[in-house]
């Protein structure tokens, strides 16, 4: 999930009654629910390398074991050489209840992750398969506005927080409302979310930790439900085209539960489609993709760094050549976002006299 995602449901852990444990531990609790995202740093370091690390080592089970230690670890020496030096009254941090709710937060993460179609790899570095949920977009509006508005009024309190609070909602508005991928009955819910939202603010209604608690209820119903849901839906798309459900994807679309996106591994090629819940019939099948694996010049073109990389976190890979007179160009994609679904773009490499080179 996003981060937004990510650091609202850490502060509605806070919220919810845990920030009494220990002093700091809203601070364990927010750093800890973005702590595995650390490997975003591999975006700096070459062509497609996030893509084969992201959502690997430090989303698996060693890092649920090492970050919270050292979280703890960050956390007491800022409490002893910063917190306590400037104001020497406060009681100190235990390091204990930091370690339990720093694991705690960490453990959010993956689980969060998982949610969507991009996938994570729970079990990294014992076993590198990625393990996918299907069941909510990458930002889900629904997740933004339980969990975000609990911590919303909790933590709205004094003329600059409540200005933060109003820029991130207008921003968020401004990203449901603009976009043509969310449908009208789900931007006027939005708004009318935002509405309740703003009126138990204004009256300082919900500061207590109910709200947060029922909005971490609410995320885990919503996320488990709609898991099941995507399941459920890829087992009859499975069954309609007889394939094992494995091979099928219905992934979320923004902001409506009853949509998905379907992509259909039929040996020779990909199948798109549309499902919907309240459709008849539910499961449309549209598009063929042909998955070009197997020519040479694709073949040759898979060993280059960055085709192997794209290869690592691809989960429904395709390749198109085409000849440009002396040789191949080839072009990696990923049927989860095939160009007719402003899709990622994958490397693009030619082939020619033996050599592999990226496409100029």
């Amino acid at each position: 999930m996003d981060p937004f995602a990510h650091s609202f449901v850490g502060g509605a852990l806070a919220a919810a009654g845990l920030k009494r444990a220990t002093p700091l531990a809203t601070a364990a609790l927010l750093l800890g629910a973005n702590a595995p995202d650390v490997d975003i740093l591999t975006a700096f370091a070459g062509d497609y390398l996030a893509l084969a690390h992201r959502r690997g080592l430090t989303h698996g089970p060693l890092a649920w074991l090492v970050l919270p230690v050292l979280l703890t670890g960050l956390l007491l020496l800022w409490d002893r050489g910063v917190r306590r030096r400037l104001r020497p009254h406060l009681p100190p941090a235990r390091g204990g209840p930091l370690w339990a709710l720093s694991t705690l937060a960490v453990l959010t993460h993956p689980a969060l992750d998982w949610l969507n179609n991009y996938g994570v790899r729970l079990l990294a570095p014992f076993d590198w398969r990625w393990f996918y949920g299907d069941a909510l977009f990458i930002v889900d509006p629904w997740l933004w506005l339980a969990a975000g508005g609990a911590c919303t009024l909790h933590w709205a309190r004094g003329r600059a927080a409540c200005l933060g609070w109003l820029g991130f909602w207008s921003a968020a508005s401004l990203l449901v409302l603009a976009t043509p991928l969310a449908p009208w009955p789900a931007k006027l819910l939005w708004c009318a979310g935002l509405a309740g939202l703003a009126c138990l603010a204004a009256r300082g209604a919900g500061r207590g930790p109910q709200p947060a608690r029922c909005a971490l209820l609410f995320a885990a119903l919503w996320g488990a439900g709609n898991a099941a849901a995507s399941a459920a839906a890829e087992a009859r798309v499975a069954t309609a085209v007889g394939v094992p459900a494995a091979r099928v994807m219905v992934a979320p679309v923004p902001a409506n539960p009853f949509r998905g996106a379907v992509v259909i591994d039929a040996d020779a090629f990909y199948r798109l489609g549309e499902w919907h819940w309240l459709g008849a019939p539910r499961f449309r099948p549209g598009a063929r993709l042909a998955k070009g694996l197997d020519h040479p010049a694709v073949v040759a073109a898979s060993r280059h760094p960055w085709a192997v990389r794209f290869l690592t976190w691809s989960r429904f890979p395709l390749a198109r050549v085409t000849a440009d007179g002396t040789g191949f160009v080839v072009a990696f994609a990923d049927a989860r976002y095939p160009p007719q679904r402003a899709g990622l773009r994958g490397p693009v490499l030619r082939v020619a006299g033996g050599r592999v080179e990226p496409a100029p």
